[in-house]
C-alpha cells in the first residue's frame, strides 16, 4: 500500500472557456469537479498505474462533503483499458483515511483558454485547522504507516498547522521504516529537508527559492546537501534532474507538447513512487515519471494522464548519465 498525505485538501472546479479575456463576462463551454489536493492527485495515478492507495489529510464542512463523496465513487481512469489492452495494469482502490475537520475544504479554481491552452488558477487557503485536529491527523497517520510500503507528503499547509509540520510527519515515517517523499514548497519545503526525506522533488523556481541558485545541477547537489537523501528537480518540458546516492541522471521527453501542465508534477510523483515499490532502477522511475507527466500535459481533463501517450512515450523518454552523486 501507498500512502498519500494531503493536509490542504480541495474540492478542484475546472471551466473551459473558448477564450479567456479580462475584464469580460464569459460563457463556460465545459466543466468539471473533482477531489483534489497534490497527494489525492497522486493517488487517482497510482491507481491507474495499480497500485492500492490510501489517502488521509483534512476534510470538512459542504466542500469537504462533496470531495468524500466523489472520493468514495471515483472509478480509477481507465477503468476499461485492461479489457481491451492485456499490458494496462488493473486499476486498484483509493481508500478514504481523511480527518474530518469543522472547517470547510477550499476550493481550487481552474479556467482553461481552449484557443490556447493556458490555465489560470485561484486557489482558496484551506481551513483553520485545531491543534486537536492536527494531533488526530498524527495518530491517524501513524497508524496508516504501519502498512505503508512508501509515503508522500504533498502540498499546501492550511491555516492554523505550523511551518515545521511536514518535519514532523517526515521523522515519523523514518522511524517507522517507510521511504517518504516530500512535494512541498518554501518554509515548510526548507523545514522538512532538515528531516531528512528519502526524496524531495522541487520544480525550478522551488529550488532556486530553496537554494539561491537558478543553476539546476548546482542547485539540486545543494538541495541534496541540505539533507535529502535524493532529489529529483521538475524541469517542466525540460523534463527532469536526479541526483541521488547512486548517480545523477537527466531525463527529457522526446518532444516539447502543448496543453495543460496542471497535476503534470503530481502525477511525476505517481511515476517515481510506483518505481520505488516496485523495485525500479532510477532510469526506469525518471522515464515512468517524466512519460506521465508529459502525458498528463496532453490529456484533455486537467489532472488525467493519457494513457495512449503515456505508452507511447516510456521507451522515447531520453537519458542522459552523469557523473556519481558525491
Amino acid at each position: 500500500m501507498i500512502l498519500t498525505v494531503t493536509l490542504n485538501t480541495a474540492l478542484d472546479l475546472t471551466y473551459g472557456v473558448p477564450k479567456l479575456v479580462p475584464h469580460t463576462s464569459h460563457r463556460v463551454g465545459d466543466m468539471s469537479e473533482r477531489p483534489g489536493g497534490k497527494g489525492l492527485n497522486v493517488a487517482r495515478v497510482l491507481a491507474a498505474l495499480g497500485h492500492e492507495t490510501v489517502v488521509t489529510g483534512f476534510a470538512g464542512g459542504s466542500t469537504g462533503a462533496v470531495l468524500r463523496e466523489l472520493l468514495a465513487g471515483l472509478p480509477p481512469q481507465d477503468a476499461d483499458a485492461g479489457a481491451e489492452n492485456s499490458a494496462a495494469p488493473t486499476p486498484a482502490p483509493v481508500t478514504d483515511a481523511l480527518v474530518t475537520v469543522a472547517g470547510n475544504t477550499r476550493r481550487t479554481i481552474a479556467v482553461v483558454d481552449r484557443a490556447t491552452g493556458d490555465t489560470t488558477q485561484l486557489n482558496e487557503p484551506g481551513p483553520l485547522v485545531t491543534t486537536d485536529e492536527w494531533s488526530a491527523l498524527k495518530g491517524r497517520y501513524e497508524e496508516l504507516l504501519t502498512g505503508a510500503d512508501a509515503v508522500a507528503l504533498c502540498g499546501s499547509l492550511p491555516p492554523g498547522i505550523h511551518v515545521g509540520a511536514y518535519a514532523e510527519l517526515v521523522r515519523s515515517a523514518r522511524a517507522a521504516g517507510v521511504p517518504v517523499l516530500l512535494d512541498t514548497s518554501g518554509e515548510p519545503l526548507r523545514r522538512g529537508i532538515a528531516a531528512r526525506p528519502d526524496l524531495i522533488k522541487p520544480n525550478a523556481e522551488e529550488l532556486a527559492q530553496l537554494t539561491g541558485s537558478r543553476e539546476p545541477l548546482r542547485a539540486t547537489h545543494d538541495a541534496r546537501r541540505r539533507g535529502a537523501h535524493g532529489v529529483i528537480a521538475s524541469l517542466g518540458p525540460d523534463g527532469m534532474l536526479a541526483v541521488t546516492p547512486d548517480g545523477v541522471w537527466r531525463a527529457s521527453p522526446p518532444a516539447k507538447v502543448l496543453g495543460n501542465p496542471t497535476g503534470a508534477g503530481d502525477s511525476a510523483v505517481a511515476g517515481l513512487l510506483s518505481g520505488l515499490v516496485e523495485g525500479l532502477s532510477w532510469p526506469d522511475r525518471l522515464r515512468r515519471a517524466v512519460a506521465l507527466s508529459t502525458a498528463t500535459v496532453l490529456s484533455p481533463t486537467a489532472g488525467d494522464f493519457d494513457r495512449a501517450a503515456y505508452e507511447e512515450l516510456l521507451p522515447r523518454v531520453g537519458i542522459e548519465e552523469h557523473t556519481p552523486a558525491a
